[in-house]
Protein backbone atom coordinates (compact mmCIF):
# COMPACT_ATOMS: atom_id res chain seq x y z
CA UNK A 1 0.00 0.00 0.00
CA UNK A 2 1.25 3.27 -1.07
CA UNK A 3 1.33 5.75 1.87
CA UNK A 4 1.77 9.74 1.09
CA UNK A 5 4.05 11.21 3.32
CA UNK A 6 3.64 15.15 4.18
CA UNK A 7 6.78 16.38 5.25
CA UNK A 8 7.10 19.11 8.38
CA UNK A 9 10.20 21.17 9.19
CA UNK A 10 9.67 22.58 12.21
CA UNK A 11 11.81 25.51 12.32
CA UNK A 12 11.67 27.41 15.61
CA UNK A 13 14.21 28.10 18.42
CA UNK A 14 16.97 30.18 18.85
CA UNK A 15 19.54 28.00 19.76
CA UNK A 16 21.45 30.16 22.73
CA UNK A 17 23.54 27.49 23.36
CA UNK A 18 25.64 27.46 19.91
CA UNK A 19 26.35 31.05 20.72
CA UNK A 20 27.66 33.45 19.62
CA UNK A 21 27.39 31.32 16.07
CA UNK A 22 23.48 31.49 16.70
CA UNK A 23 21.66 34.08 18.16
CA UNK A 24 17.94 34.89 18.11
CA UNK A 25 18.03 36.70 14.75
CA UNK A 26 19.82 34.17 13.40
CA UNK A 27 19.55 30.87 15.21
CA UNK A 28 21.39 28.13 14.68
CA UNK A 29 19.32 25.95 11.88
CA UNK A 30 20.03 28.57 9.26
CA UNK A 31 23.29 28.41 9.94
CA UNK A 32 26.05 25.89 7.75
CA UNK A 33 27.68 24.24 11.27
CA UNK A 34 28.09 20.92 10.13
CA UNK A 35 28.94 21.39 6.78
CA UNK A 36 28.71 23.93 3.42
CA UNK A 37 24.87 23.64 3.99
CA UNK A 38 22.55 25.33 6.43
CA UNK A 39 21.01 22.52 8.93
CA UNK A 40 17.83 23.54 7.57
CA UNK A 41 18.95 22.62 3.97
CA UNK A 42 20.19 19.22 5.03
CA UNK A 43 17.16 18.54 6.89
CA UNK A 44 14.92 19.12 3.41
CA UNK A 45 17.65 17.34 1.68
CA UNK A 46 17.50 14.41 3.93
CA UNK A 47 14.66 12.70 1.88
CA UNK A 48 16.25 13.25 -1.95
CA UNK A 49 16.16 9.91 -3.44
CA UNK A 50 13.59 8.47 -0.61
CA UNK A 51 12.44 5.52 -2.62
CA UNK A 52 8.74 6.21 -0.73
CA UNK A 53 5.62 8.51 -1.68
CA UNK A 54 6.55 12.15 -1.01
CA UNK A 55 3.42 15.06 -0.70
CA UNK A 56 4.98 17.77 -3.51
CA UNK A 57 4.17 20.87 -1.56
CA UNK A 58 7.45 21.06 1.59
CA UNK A 59 5.62 22.29 4.60
CA UNK A 60 7.80 24.71 6.95
CA UNK A 61 6.50 26.14 10.00
CA UNK A 62 8.53 28.77 11.40
CA UNK A 63 8.97 32.41 13.37
CA UNK A 64 7.37 34.84 10.92
CA UNK A 65 10.53 37.34 11.79
CA UNK A 66 12.62 34.41 9.62
CA UNK A 67 10.74 33.70 6.88
CA UNK A 68 12.76 35.23 3.83
CA UNK A 69 16.21 33.77 5.00
CA UNK A 70 13.69 30.74 5.09
CA UNK A 71 12.24 31.16 1.95
CA UNK A 72 15.87 32.12 0.45
CA UNK A 73 17.32 28.82 1.67
CA UNK A 74 14.59 26.90 0.46
CA UNK A 75 14.93 28.49 -3.01
CA UNK A 76 19.05 28.07 -3.09
CA UNK A 77 18.12 24.25 -2.89
CA UNK A 78 15.62 24.48 -6.22
CA UNK A 79 12.93 23.80 -4.05
CA UNK A 80 9.55 25.29 -6.23
CA UNK A 81 7.06 23.47 -3.83
CA UNK A 82 6.75 24.55 -0.20
CA UNK A 83 4.38 26.64 2.41
CA UNK A 84 5.82 28.17 4.91
CA UNK A 85 3.28 28.76 8.07
CA UNK A 86 4.21 31.62 9.98
CA UNK A 87 4.34 31.47 13.86
CA UNK A 88 3.66 35.24 14.81
CA UNK A 89 5.04 34.03 18.56
CA UNK A 90 6.48 30.85 19.94
CA UNK A 91 4.67 27.78 21.45
CA UNK A 92 6.60 25.29 21.12
CA UNK A 93 5.72 22.02 18.87
CA UNK A 94 2.31 21.11 20.13
CA UNK A 95 0.85 23.88 18.46
CA UNK A 96 3.78 24.20 15.77
CA UNK A 97 2.29 20.82 14.35
CA UNK A 98 -1.01 21.48 14.58
CA UNK A 99 -1.00 24.02 12.24
CA UNK A 100 0.73 21.52 10.10
CA UNK A 101 -1.49 19.18 10.48
CA UNK A 102 -4.41 21.75 9.70
CA UNK A 103 -2.67 22.67 6.31
CA UNK A 104 -1.82 19.35 5.18
CA UNK A 105 -5.58 18.39 5.66
CA UNK A 106 -7.14 21.16 4.17
CA UNK A 107 -8.75 21.92 1.01
CA UNK A 108 -8.40 18.33 -0.28
CA UNK A 109 -9.82 16.05 2.14
CA UNK A 110 -6.54 14.66 2.34
CA UNK A 111 -5.20 13.09 5.32
CA UNK A 112 -1.62 12.11 4.91
CA UNK A 113 0.75 10.36 7.27
CA UNK A 114 3.20 13.85 8.91
CA UNK A 115 6.61 13.20 9.04
CA UNK A 116 7.88 15.90 11.60
CA UNK A 117 11.43 17.15 11.86
CA UNK A 118 13.40 19.59 13.30
CA UNK A 119 15.75 21.68 11.49
CA UNK A 120 18.24 21.84 13.28
CA UNK A 121 19.34 18.24 13.17
CA UNK A 122 22.58 16.20 11.80
CA UNK A 123 22.18 13.08 10.70
CA UNK A 124 24.76 11.52 9.20
CA UNK A 125 23.54 8.20 7.41
CA UNK A 126 20.74 9.35 4.98
CA UNK A 127 20.39 5.67 3.84
CA UNK A 128 19.78 4.46 7.42
CA UNK A 129 17.44 7.47 8.41
CA UNK A 130 15.43 6.42 5.12
CA UNK A 131 14.65 3.32 5.95
CA UNK A 132 13.39 3.45 9.27
CA UNK A 133 11.06 6.50 7.64
CA UNK A 134 9.72 3.51 5.36
CA UNK A 135 9.27 1.49 8.61
CA UNK A 136 7.14 4.44 11.00
CA UNK A 137 5.08 5.33 7.36
CA UNK A 138 3.71 2.04 7.99
CA UNK A 139 2.82 1.93 11.47
CA UNK A 140 1.71 5.76 10.68
CA UNK A 141 -0.32 4.75 7.72
CA UNK A 142 -2.08 2.33 10.16
CA UNK A 143 -3.13 5.07 13.31
CA UNK A 144 -0.33 4.55 15.21
CA UNK A 145 1.57 7.59 16.20
CA UNK A 146 5.29 7.32 15.88
CA UNK A 147 8.12 8.32 17.89
CA UNK A 148 11.99 7.44 16.63
CA UNK A 149 14.18 6.22 19.18
CA UNK A 150 17.86 7.01 18.76
CA UNK A 151 20.27 3.63 19.73
CA UNK A 152 22.30 5.24 22.05
CA UNK A 153 25.73 5.27 21.99
CA UNK A 154 26.70 6.21 25.43
CA UNK A 155 25.05 7.23 28.78
CA UNK A 156 23.80 10.50 28.19
CA UNK A 157 22.33 12.76 30.58
CA UNK A 158 21.38 15.56 28.57
CA UNK A 159 18.80 14.03 26.67
CA UNK A 160 15.30 12.21 27.40
CA UNK A 161 14.85 8.74 26.57
CA UNK A 162 12.18 6.25 25.69
CA UNK A 163 11.08 2.68 26.97
CA UNK A 164 10.44 0.22 24.18
CA UNK A 165 8.32 -2.67 25.12
CA UNK A 166 6.51 -5.99 23.49
CA UNK A 167 8.21 -5.84 20.00
CA UNK A 168 5.75 -5.62 17.16
CA UNK A 169 5.81 -8.29 13.84
CA UNK A 170 8.96 -8.07 12.22
CA UNK A 171 10.98 -6.86 14.56
CA UNK A 172 11.50 -3.21 13.54
CA UNK A 173 9.20 -1.35 15.89
CA UNK A 174 8.13 -1.47 19.79
CA UNK A 175 5.36 -0.90 21.61
CA UNK A 176 5.85 2.80 23.38
CA UNK A 177 5.70 2.15 26.94
CA UNK A 178 7.06 5.50 28.35
CA UNK A 179 9.14 8.68 27.64
CA UNK A 180 11.06 9.75 30.64
CA UNK A 181 12.54 12.96 31.58
CA UNK A 182 16.84 13.71 31.68
CA UNK A 183 18.30 11.32 33.83
CA UNK A 184 21.43 10.71 36.02
CA UNK A 185 24.19 9.47 34.78
CA UNK A 186 23.93 6.26 36.74
CA UNK A 187 20.36 5.96 35.76
CA UNK A 188 21.32 6.53 32.03
CA UNK A 189 23.81 3.67 32.15
CA UNK A 190 21.00 1.38 33.35
CA UNK A 191 18.98 2.58 30.68
CA UNK A 192 21.73 1.94 27.99
CA UNK A 193 22.79 -1.40 29.61
CA UNK A 194 19.20 -2.37 29.38
CA UNK A 195 18.63 -2.04 25.78
CA UNK A 196 14.89 -0.88 26.36
CA UNK A 197 16.03 2.56 26.02
CA UNK A 198 16.46 5.21 23.73
CA UNK A 199 17.35 8.78 23.34
CA UNK A 200 14.33 10.90 22.90
CA UNK A 201 14.89 12.57 18.84
CA UNK A 202 12.00 14.97 18.83
CA UNK A 203 11.16 13.30 15.07
CA UNK A 204 7.52 11.91 14.74
CA UNK A 205 4.95 10.44 12.82
CA UNK A 206 1.27 10.29 12.68
CA UNK A 207 -1.50 10.73 10.04
CA UNK A 208 -3.02 14.11 10.42
CA UNK A 209 -6.52 13.34 11.69
CA UNK A 210 -4.87 10.82 14.29
CA UNK A 211 -2.37 13.77 15.56
CA UNK A 212 -5.91 16.05 15.73
CA UNK A 213 -7.75 13.54 17.50
CA UNK A 214 -5.28 12.85 20.26
CA UNK A 215 -4.46 16.45 20.52
CA UNK A 216 -8.23 17.23 21.21
CA UNK A 217 -8.75 14.60 24.06
CA UNK A 218 -5.75 15.67 25.61
CA UNK A 219 -5.19 19.43 25.12
CA UNK A 220 -8.74 20.72 24.11
CA UNK A 221 -7.52 23.98 24.70
CA UNK A 222 -4.79 24.03 22.35
CA UNK A 223 -6.79 22.21 19.76
CA UNK A 224 -9.01 25.54 19.96
CA UNK A 225 -6.86 28.10 19.86
CA UNK A 226 -4.80 26.47 17.06
CA UNK A 227 -8.27 26.33 14.72
CA UNK A 228 -9.38 29.44 15.81
CA UNK A 229 -5.21 30.98 14.45
CA UNK A 230 -5.94 28.94 11.02
CA UNK A 231 -9.58 29.79 10.60
CA UNK A 232 -8.29 33.75 10.28
CA UNK A 233 -5.70 32.61 8.37
CA UNK A 234 -4.20 34.97 4.91
CA UNK A 235 -1.93 33.43 2.34
CA UNK A 236 0.84 35.58 1.02
CA UNK A 237 3.02 34.29 -1.73
CA UNK A 238 4.43 31.49 -0.68
CA UNK A 239 3.86 32.50 3.47
CA UNK A 240 0.39 31.30 5.25
CA UNK A 241 0.15 33.77 8.13
CA UNK A 242 -2.43 32.24 11.08
CA UNK A 243 -4.56 34.92 13.07
CA UNK A 244 -2.45 36.43 15.81
CA UNK A 245 -4.65 37.35 18.64
CA UNK A 246 -5.92 33.64 18.62
CA UNK A 247 -2.53 32.09 18.33
CA UNK A 248 -0.79 34.29 20.83
CA UNK A 249 -3.59 32.90 23.58
CA UNK A 250 -2.45 29.61 22.57
CA UNK A 251 -1.15 27.81 25.10
CA UNK A 252 2.49 26.90 24.68
CA UNK A 253 3.66 23.06 24.70
CA UNK A 254 5.87 20.01 23.74
CA UNK A 255 4.41 17.33 21.11
CA UNK A 256 5.76 14.68 23.82
CA UNK A 257 4.55 16.48 26.96
CA UNK A 258 0.74 17.12 24.80
CA UNK A 259 -0.11 13.85 23.42
CA UNK A 260 2.66 11.02 23.50
CA UNK A 261 3.47 10.44 26.72
CA UNK A 262 -0.22 10.75 28.05
CA UNK A 263 -0.71 7.81 25.11
CA UNK A 264 -0.98 4.76 27.23
CA UNK A 265 -4.22 6.11 29.22
CA UNK A 266 -6.00 6.42 25.95
CA UNK A 267 -5.50 3.63 24.02
CA UNK A 268 -8.55 4.08 22.15
CA UNK A 269 -6.86 7.38 20.18
CA UNK A 270 -4.60 4.23 18.81
CA UNK A 271 -1.17 3.21 20.18
CA UNK A 272 2.29 4.48 20.63
CA UNK A 273 5.05 3.24 18.25
CA UNK A 274 8.91 3.70 18.87
CA UNK A 275 10.99 2.95 15.99
CA UNK A 276 15.30 2.53 16.48
CA UNK A 277 17.46 4.75 14.46
CA UNK A 278 20.90 4.35 14.07
CA UNK A 279 22.10 7.25 11.77
CA UNK A 280 24.31 9.39 13.60
CA UNK A 281 22.00 11.55 14.79
CA UNK A 282 22.93 14.56 16.73
CA UNK A 283 20.45 18.01 18.02
CA UNK A 284 23.77 19.88 17.96
CA UNK A 285 22.79 21.05 21.22
CA UNK A 286 25.80 23.34 22.04
CA UNK A 287 29.25 23.76 20.75
CA UNK A 288 30.69 20.34 22.53
CA UNK A 289 27.92 18.27 20.60
CA UNK A 290 29.13 20.04 17.45
CA UNK A 291 32.86 19.18 17.99
CA UNK A 292 31.40 15.80 18.34
CA UNK A 293 29.73 15.01 15.06
CA UNK A 294 32.60 17.33 13.32
CA UNK A 295 36.19 15.51 11.45
CA UNK A 296 38.68 15.21 13.60
CA UNK A 297 42.30 15.45 13.24
CA UNK A 298 44.80 12.78 14.56
CA UNK A 299 44.91 14.60 18.07
CA UNK A 300 40.68 14.79 18.35
CA UNK A 301 40.66 18.52 17.15
CA UNK A 302 37.63 19.61 14.98
CA UNK A 303 38.62 22.70 13.05
CA UNK A 304 36.07 25.43 11.04
CA UNK A 305 37.72 28.39 9.50
CA UNK A 306 40.70 30.09 9.43
CA UNK A 307 42.71 28.31 12.44
CA UNK A 308 46.32 27.56 13.43
CA UNK A 309 46.68 24.78 16.26
CA UNK A 310 49.42 23.86 18.49
CA UNK A 311 49.67 21.23 20.98
CA UNK A 312 46.30 21.37 21.04
CA UNK A 313 44.05 17.94 21.44
CA UNK A 314 39.91 17.45 21.57
CA UNK A 315 39.59 20.92 20.91
CA UNK A 316 36.86 22.49 19.00
CA UNK A 317 37.80 25.94 17.09
CA UNK A 318 35.29 27.50 14.89
CA UNK A 319 36.53 31.05 13.08
CA UNK A 320 34.41 32.98 10.87
CA UNK A 321 36.41 36.08 9.84
CA UNK A 322 39.78 36.41 11.55
CA UNK A 323 42.77 33.90 12.25
CA UNK A 324 42.61 31.88 15.35
CA UNK A 325 45.67 30.64 16.71
CA UNK A 326 45.24 28.19 19.70
CA UNK A 327 48.26 27.23 22.28
CA UNK A 328 48.05 23.98 24.42
CA UNK A 329 44.33 23.72 24.44
CA UNK A 330 42.66 20.51 25.85
CA UNK A 331 39.13 19.72 25.11
CA UNK A 332 38.13 23.86 24.90
CA UNK A 333 35.97 25.24 22.60
CA UNK A 334 36.88 28.95 20.71
CA UNK A 335 34.36 30.42 18.65
CA UNK A 336 34.93 33.57 16.44
CA UNK A 337 32.64 35.58 15.08
CA UNK A 338 33.13 39.47 13.43
CA UNK A 339 31.57 40.94 16.87
CA UNK A 340 32.16 38.39 19.60
CA UNK A 341 34.44 35.65 20.71
CA UNK A 342 33.51 32.47 23.18
CA UNK A 343 36.08 30.00 24.91
CA UNK A 344 34.97 27.81 27.54
CA UNK A 345 36.02 24.29 28.26
CA UNK A 346 34.14 21.73 26.28
CA UNK A 347 32.32 20.06 29.71
CA UNK A 348 30.93 24.20 30.35
CA UNK A 349 29.28 24.49 26.77
CA UNK A 350 25.40 23.95 28.57
CA UNK A 351 26.24 26.80 30.17
CA UNK A 352 26.62 29.50 27.39
CA UNK A 353 22.82 30.24 26.88
CA UNK A 354 23.90 32.14 30.57
CA UNK A 355 25.76 34.08 28.82
CA UNK A 356 22.92 35.31 26.20
CA UNK A 357 21.13 35.69 29.55
CA UNK A 358 23.26 38.34 30.98
CA UNK A 359 23.89 40.14 27.93
CA UNK A 360 20.10 40.31 26.88
CA UNK A 361 19.55 41.82 30.80
CA UNK A 362 22.07 44.18 29.88
CA UNK A 363 20.67 45.38 26.87
CA UNK A 364 23.40 44.62 24.87
CA UNK A 365 22.64 43.34 20.71
CA UNK A 366 25.31 41.01 20.85
CA UNK A 367 22.62 38.84 22.83
CA UNK A 368 20.13 39.22 19.81
CA UNK A 369 21.59 39.63 16.42
CA UNK A 370 25.02 39.64 15.26
CA UNK A 371 27.25 42.68 13.41
CA UNK A 372 25.84 41.29 9.66
CA UNK A 373 22.37 41.46 9.59
CA UNK A 374 20.27 39.98 6.71
CA UNK A 375 17.41 41.22 5.03
CA UNK A 376 14.90 40.39 2.49
CA UNK A 377 16.58 42.22 -0.26
CA UNK A 378 20.12 41.21 1.21
CA UNK A 379 22.20 42.20 4.12
CA UNK A 380 24.20 44.73 5.75
CA UNK A 381 27.62 45.02 7.81
CA UNK A 382 28.06 47.31 10.49
CA UNK A 383 32.04 47.58 10.13
CA UNK A 384 32.65 50.83 12.17
CA UNK A 385 30.77 53.25 14.60
CA UNK A 386 31.84 55.74 16.71
CA UNK A 387 29.53 59.23 18.34
CA UNK A 388 27.60 60.60 16.14
CA UNK A 389 28.71 58.15 13.04
CA UNK A 390 28.35 54.58 11.59
CA UNK A 391 29.41 52.87 8.29
CA UNK A 392 28.11 50.15 6.93
CA UNK A 393 28.61 47.63 4.09
CA UNK A 394 25.49 46.86 2.17
CA UNK A 395 24.81 44.27 -0.45
CA UNK A 396 21.23 44.25 -2.22
CA UNK A 397 20.40 41.11 -4.41
CA UNK A 398 19.77 41.69 -8.04
CA UNK A 399 16.39 43.05 -9.00
CA UNK A 400 15.56 44.13 -5.49
CA UNK A 401 14.84 46.78 -3.68
CA UNK A 402 15.50 48.67 -0.08
CA UNK A 403 11.67 50.50 1.15
CA UNK A 404 11.17 53.94 0.36
CA UNK A 405 11.95 55.67 3.80
CA UNK A 406 13.04 58.72 5.45
CA UNK A 407 15.18 58.95 8.48
CA UNK A 408 14.50 62.13 11.38
CA UNK A 409 18.00 62.09 13.10
CA UNK A 410 20.75 61.07 10.45
CA UNK A 411 22.34 61.94 6.76
CA UNK A 412 23.54 59.20 4.74
CA UNK A 413 26.43 59.17 2.12
CA UNK A 414 26.11 56.41 -0.24
CA UNK A 415 29.39 55.13 -2.42
CA UNK A 416 28.91 51.82 -4.82
CA UNK A 417 31.97 49.69 -4.83
CA UNK A 418 30.16 47.06 -7.35
CA UNK A 419 27.28 46.95 -8.92
CA UNK A 420 24.79 49.67 -10.38
CA UNK A 421 22.53 51.41 -8.17
CA UNK A 422 18.82 53.48 -8.91
CA UNK A 423 18.78 55.84 -6.05
CA UNK A 424 15.62 57.67 -5.75
CA UNK A 425 16.04 60.92 -3.55
CA UNK A 426 13.09 63.03 -3.04
CA UNK A 427 11.54 63.47 -6.44
CA UNK A 428 14.63 62.59 -8.24
CA UNK A 429 15.86 60.08 -9.59
CA UNK A 430 19.20 58.83 -10.87
CA UNK A 431 21.69 55.97 -11.68
CA UNK A 432 24.87 55.62 -9.76
CA UNK A 433 27.29 53.24 -11.16
CA UNK A 434 30.73 52.04 -9.65
CA UNK A 435 33.03 54.60 -7.75
CA UNK A 436 29.89 57.31 -7.75
CA UNK A 437 28.38 58.61 -4.74
CA UNK A 438 25.26 60.37 -3.36
CA UNK A 439 23.88 62.44 -0.60
CA UNK A 440 20.88 61.85 1.43
CA UNK A 441 20.05 64.60 4.19
CA UNK A 442 18.43 64.32 7.05
CA UNK A 443 14.68 63.88 6.55
CA UNK A 444 14.63 63.33 3.01
CA UNK A 445 12.12 60.36 1.26
CA UNK A 446 15.06 58.00 -0.67
CA UNK A 447 14.93 54.49 -1.98
CA UNK A 448 17.87 51.98 -3.19
CA UNK A 449 16.97 49.66 -6.09
CA UNK A 450 19.75 47.03 -8.05
CA UNK A 451 18.58 46.76 -11.59
CA UNK A 452 20.86 45.38 -12.52
CA UNK A 453 21.76 41.34 -12.77
CA UNK A 454 24.63 41.37 -9.83
CA UNK A 455 24.96 42.01 -6.41
CA UNK A 456 24.86 46.10 -5.71
CA UNK A 457 27.27 46.82 -3.09
CA UNK A 458 27.50 49.87 -1.17
CA UNK A 459 29.52 51.64 1.22
CA UNK A 460 26.85 53.41 3.43
CA UNK A 461 28.55 56.44 6.16
CA UNK A 462 25.49 57.75 8.45
CA UNK A 463 25.51 60.67 10.74
CA UNK A 464 23.79 62.13 12.93
CA UNK A 465 22.24 62.23 16.59
CA UNK A 466 20.58 59.08 16.34
CA UNK A 467 21.87 55.87 14.37
CA UNK A 468 19.44 53.25 15.39
CA UNK A 469 17.32 50.87 12.75
CA UNK A 470 14.35 52.21 14.60
CA UNK A 471 14.52 55.21 12.84
CA UNK A 472 13.16 54.07 9.46
CA UNK A 473 9.69 56.03 8.62
CA UNK A 474 8.72 53.09 6.03
CA UNK A 475 6.41 54.54 3.37
CA UNK A 476 6.11 52.00 0.41
CA UNK A 477 7.89 48.32 0.97
CA UNK A 478 7.90 45.25 -1.39
CA UNK A 479 8.26 43.17 1.66
CA UNK A 480 4.92 43.89 3.33
CA UNK A 481 6.82 45.91 6.35
CA UNK A 482 4.28 49.32 6.20
CA UNK A 483 2.92 49.50 9.80
CA UNK A 484 -0.58 50.77 9.12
Amino acid sequence: MSISIQTVILSGGSGTRLWPASREAYPKQLLPLAGERSLLQETVARLEDYAGELASRLLVVGNEEYRFLTAEQLRQLGVREARIVLEPVGRNTAPAVTLAALEASSGSGEDPVLLVMPADHVIADRAAFQRAITVGAHQAGAGALVCFGIVPERAETGYGYVRAGEALPAGEAFELAEFVEKPDLDTAANYVASGKYFWNSGIFMFRASAWLTALAYFRPDIESACRAAFAGRVADADFLRVERGAFEACPSDSIDYAVMEKLYSAPQLGRGVVVPLAAGWSDVGAWDALWAVSPHDARGNAVRGDALLLDCRDTLVYAQQRLVAAVGCEEMVVVETPDAVLVAPKSRTQDVKKVVERLKAEGRSQGRQHRKVFRPWGWYDSIDNGERFQVKRIVVKPGASLSLQMHHHRAEHWIVVRGTAQVRRGDEVCLLSENQSTYIPLGTTHRLFNPGRVPLEIIEVQSGAYLGEDDIVRFEDDYGRVES
